[in-house]
């Protein structure tokens, strides 16, 4: 049987449709709009196959959530070839759904060269992934709450470190910190890892930033929609291996939330830098 991480995969390899056009669908749940990592990581997926250079893996990217996505139509991906240099190859693609753009991300590759080398350290005496509960583990006393979503197939392992959202309710910080990885073996293709943490960077992310005020995605009156995501890929990585990804809340204002995540290896090296900022709408005590 075909397993969530199986499905995952299949969902981003995308059908050619044409030159630099390719044609995405969405996993058939009851959902109200498209996942924003899901559109994230098709994209990346597109501006990587146009990419002729093997040796250039994406480094960066910047994106803007436009519209929202429709779960029961295919979206269209549309690159254009931007740049074709020396050292570096840049994509942009736009995501596009009944006639309107939904989604557009630009990304730039470039081949892996000798240079200096330093990271902000990981934190440290953080307890092992597999000491912690998984997801529907820790969920389970919200089962009722969580209605059909507890029961949604996972392709990501996610483990909470600091508790989970229900459980810090009413409690204010600045942060929070998962472990994560593919639940499941993936190919020797750096772009499908690369599109895959692209797909969970999406994760937990936004939610960061209600910490400081003691809400949680899980309460109502609370509307959230991502607005704009970027990445720098500092180092390799396997998406199926563990990864902690540590996120702090940057800054609330203007309906607006901005948080920074930095995702780590289980053995301290930085591969991944991720910022996002999104629309927070609180709706006032009655």
């Amino acid at each position: 049987m075909a397993t969530p991480l199986d499905a995952l995969v299949s969902l981003l390899d995308l059908e050619v449709i044409e030159v630099n056009m390719f044609r995405g669908h969405s996993p058939e749940e009851n959902a109200v709009r498209v996942f924003g990592g899901q559109v994230a990581g098709q994209s990346l997926v597109a501006a990587s196959r146009t990419v002729d250079e093997p040796s250039r893996h994406v480094h960066s990217l910047h994106a803007y959530f436009l519209r929202p996505g429709d779960p029961g139509a295919p979206i269209l991906y549309q690159v254009d070839r931007l740049r074709d240099g020396r050292s570096f190859t840049t994509r942009r693609v736009i995501a596009i759904q009944h006639g309107e753009v939904i989604f557009n991300l630009q990304a730039s590759f470039h081949a892996a060269e000798p240079g200096l080398d330093w990271q902000i350290p990981a934190p440290l005496n953080l307890p092992e992934p597999e000491t912690l509960p998984d997801f529907k583990t820790r969920m389970a006393p919200f089962k009722e709450q969580m209605g059909e979503w507890y029961d949604r197939p996972r392709p990501i392992d996610l483990r909470y470190i600091d508790g989970s959202p229900y459980e810090r309710q009413g409690v204010e910080s600045n942060g929070q910190k998962v472990w994560l990885r593919a639940d499941g073996v993936l190919p020797e293709d750096p772009v499908l890892h690369a599109c895959i943490a692209t797909y969970a960077s999406d994760m937990t992310l936004l939610d960061t930033t209600l910490l400081p005020h003691g809400l949680g995605w899980n309460e109502g009156g609370v509307q959230m929609a991502s607005l704009d995501h970027a990445m720098w890929f500092h180092r390799p990585f396997r998406a199926d291996d563990w990864h902690l990804y540590d996120q702090h809340a940057i800054s609330t204002s203007n309906a607006r939330g901005l948080a920074g995540g930095s995702i780590y290896t289980q053995d301290g090296h930085l591969a991944v830098t991720v910022v996002q900022e999104g629309l927070i709408r609180v709706k006032p005590a009655e």
